[in-house]
């Protein structure tokens, strides 16, 4: 059965993107809590790409968390670029306003996962749900 993760996926670790310091605190206790390591943290895209360069070589966070509305690149703009140079970044878009056309770029793009913020509470086990498929 391939439901076993090797030993370097099985602790997810989360860069987290947001530029609302409550919803990082938020995603951080709610993915502390349940045993996700916390890479690193960025208040915006640029931040978040300047961030991602400093974790590699590892820790390479496992999943990059990104708010899709923020000052200067938009959680999209950046799924595009870390995915451009790093196809296969886990990334979830973790918004409070997502439609279908959204949903539809997040895809094309190669977006792992698209979660409301209503549902943060689930968060840690969408996360591991969706570092266990791409195993």
């Amino acid at each position: 059965m391939n439901d076993t993760l090797d030993a370097t996926s099985c602790a997810p670790t989360i860069l987290v993107v947001d530029d609302d310091a409550d919803m990082r605190f938020l995603a951080r206790a709610v993915l502390e809590g349940s045993g996700i390591e916390i890479a690193g943290e960025a208040a915006d895209g640029q931040e978040a790409l300047d961030r991602l360069a400093e974790l590699d070589p590892p820790p390479v966070p496992t999943v990059v968390l990104l708010d899709n509305q923020m000052p200067g690149l938009t959680g999209l703009e950046v799924a595009a670029r870390i995915l451009a140079d790093r196809p296969d970044q886990i990334i979830v878009l973790f918004s409070a306003y997502l439609d279908n056309d959204i949903i539809a770029e997040a895809e094309r793009l190669g977006v792992a996962g698209c979660v409301s913020k209503g549902d943060a509470m689930d968060l840690a086990r969408i996360i591991e749900d969706l570092v266990s498929q791409s195993g």
